[in-house]
């Protein structure tokens, strides 16, 4: 299968995937080891991995989008769906947008976590 083509994305997808690699380590030594987005970029996400990734992207902008329409832009909601799903300890609910930014942060809890790691065949996979 062919690479990613990034201009393909939405700014959601965009912001969502480059803030797994950046939120991510590759835990390569017993202090959790280097941000993935040293070594990798979205290209790198295996294609099985990518195609659950920008679902989740596209039903989450879907079944939000009156709430998401009044936070962020795309780019910073796609960076919040990611924080706030997997827990990091920022997202929607603390950038000042009140009962909006709480509702967002519930319905994330709707796609539970998700991690992404390299394989062994240098692609990322969740």
């Amino acid at each position: 299968m062919a690479k990613l083509n990034i201009d393909t994305l939405n700014p959601f997808q965009r912001a969502y995937l480059e803030c797994a690699l950046w939120s991510s380590n590759d835990n390569s030594d017993e202090q959790g080891g280097e941000p993935l987005d040293r070594n990798y970029d979205i290209t790198d996400i295996a294609p099985e991995s990518l195609a659950k990734m920008l679902a989740d992207c596209d039903a989450f902008e879907r079944h939000n989008s009156e709430l998401l329409g009044q936070a962020g832009d795309r780019s910073q909601n796609g960076h919040d769906f990611w924080l706030t799903r997997n827990g990091h300890g920022v997202g929607f609910w603390d950038r000042g947008y009140g009962a909006i930014g709480d509702l967002l942060s519930t319905n994330c809890k709707a796609y539970g976590s998700c991690d992404i790691y390299p394989g062994d065949d240098g692609q990322l996979y969740i």
